[in-house]
């Protein structure tokens, strides 16, 4: 059989504006359980792996910490880069969401956000949408009752909405695209489940190559999940193919694990050293699956 990575890794690349978004998986995933701070020399050696040239790697870094994800420490002449605080607030809410993602029990009701117009208004949208509220309407956000309100959404009115399952049905169609999103997660099955063929069988995997198809594999089911706003079944299509996706992550990233992790304690270098080693959070991802 064919190894798959290659072509995971060219689907990749036809990305748009790709690098930025893969440095923050790459922190989010390998990096924050094992300290949360790295040699940029590390990061650049990762990236090398996917033959992403060290300017753009440079580029994107100075981007994504003039956007406030990530701040530097100079030690002689290495540079060192962890997640700023909002950054790391942001995707340690993406664990929970990743790596034990809960769906909230459908009792009929709604919570429903009213937001006037203004700059705060956009800069709530992405917190609001990892949060898994959707917008049927301008200003209008709504989420299964329970789900919390990030504090980005600042001074808003809200609501707690009854909704039978067919009128909630209808807002909910209106605030997500059910349908787009049904499809992204059957693009990832289809993308990832010949490298899980591929595991089962008799070639030995490399630790680079464990470590590019497990940032890659969190990299593409957390671009799809994030949009997901883990609706009740009663309030989905039939035939959701989000259970089967986390099923199929989970076992590859746990295959992917034990390798993927030797090649951090051969490359991985923090200011004092080698990385620390990974803490128990990260035991404990799709444990489930």
């Amino acid at each position: 059989m064919n190894h798959p990575l290659p072509s995971i890794i060219d689907q990749f690349k036809c990305e748009p504006s790709r690098t930025g978004s893969l440095i923050i998986t790459f922190y989010g995933d390998a990096i924050l359980p094992r300290g949360g701070s790295v040699w940029l020399g590390t990061l650049l050696a990762f990236l090398e792996l996917l033959e992403i040239d060290g300017g753009v790697v440079r580029t994107a870094m100075s981007r994504l910490a003039a956007d406030g994800w990530l701040e530097r420490e100079k030690i002689g002449r290495k540079s060192y880069y962890k997640l700023a605080a909002g950054g790391r607030e942001r995707f340690e809410s993406g664990i929970r969401h990743v790596y034990h993602p809960q769906v909230n029990a459908w009792e009929g009701r709604l919570e429903m956000l009213l937001i006037g117009n203004g700059a705060d208004r956009e800069a709530a949208r992405a917190e609001l949408l990892e949060a898994g509220f959707g917008s049927p309407m301008p200003g209008v956000w709504v989420a299964p009752a329970g789900t919390p309100v990030p504090g980005a959404a600042g001074d808003v009115i809200r609501l707690d909405v009854s909704a039978s399952n067919e009128m909630g049905q209808r807002l909910i169609g209106g605030a997500w695209p059910l349908l787009e999103i049904g499809g992204a997660y059957r693009d990832f099955l289809n993308t990832f489940a010949p490298l899980q063929a591929w595991l089962g069988g008799r070639e030995r995997l490399s630790s680079a190559d464990a470590i590019v198809a497990r940032v890659l594999l969190i990299h593409q089911y957390r671009r799809v999940l994030l949009r997901d706003p883990l609706l009740p079944a009663a309030l989905l299509p039939g035939d959701w193919p989000a259970a089967e996706a986390q099923r199929l992550c989970g076992r590859i990233y746990r295959a992917l694990l034990p390798l993927s992790e030797q090649w951090l304690d051969v490359f991985g270098e923090s200011a004092s050293g080698s990385l620390p080693a990974p803490d128990i959070e990260l035991e404990k991802r799709f444990v489930l699956t």
